[in-house]
């Protein structure tokens, strides 16, 4: 499973997308692989009050900030004025801002199927269109996004890991019981 997701990121692909029931190790597998990568990582821990735009922008600027510490600065400034302007101009201040950075990494978001607003698909969206080459994503979800997949899909652009991608072989569940649990 590492080296299919270290392929995805080889290749270039914008998007790895981590999707099966609850249990199945979709976080277990995203953080094993973070960390023993070369590239930075900001991760993003979803619960269901992201589901409003300015929130999640909001947080995903803030996990963004722990690769460079100005990135969003702008953006961020923006959300908090009594007008902010709309959530394409912050998108396109924030593409550009990830545009600068001089070194790739990576941004995790997990549990992604609590959020339930369009809006925040929406943007999600158009950050995967104009996604600039420094950053690559990743969404480990329950269920799949509504997200534009067969289109990256086609274009070469995505990497998929499904819960049988994740299962334990007959073989793995033999090892895992024996050796690890000791149960012979």
């Amino acid at each position: 499973l590492i080296a299919q997701l270290d392929e995805g990121l080889a290749l270039g692909r914008k998007l790895t997308l981590i999707s099966a029931p609850a249990g199945f190790g979709k976080t277990t597998l995203a953080s094993a692989w973070v960390g023993g990568g070369q590239r930075p990582v900001a991760w993003l821990s979803l619960d269901e009050a992201d589901s409003d735009p300015a929130r999640f922008l909001t947080y995903v600027v803030a996990a963004l900030q722990t690769i460079a510490p100005d990135l969003g600065a702008g953006v961020l400034s923006m959300l908090q004025s009594p007008q902010p302007p709309p959530i394409e101009s912050l998108l396109t201040a924030l593409l550009n801002d990830i545009s600068a950075v001089p070194d790739s990494f990576v941004l995790v978001l997990d549990d992604y199927h609590v959020i339930e607003a369009k809006p925040v698909d929406q943007a999600l969206t158009f950050l995967l269109e104009h996604l600039p080459p420094p950053l690559h994503l990743v969404i480990a979800t329950r269920e799949d996004p509504p997200l534009p997949l067969a289109r990256l899909r086609a274009r070469g652009q995505l990497t998929e890991l499904r819960a049988t991608d994740l299962r334990f072989t007959s073989s793995e569940a033999a090892g895992f019981l024996n050796q690890t649990m000791g149960l012979g």
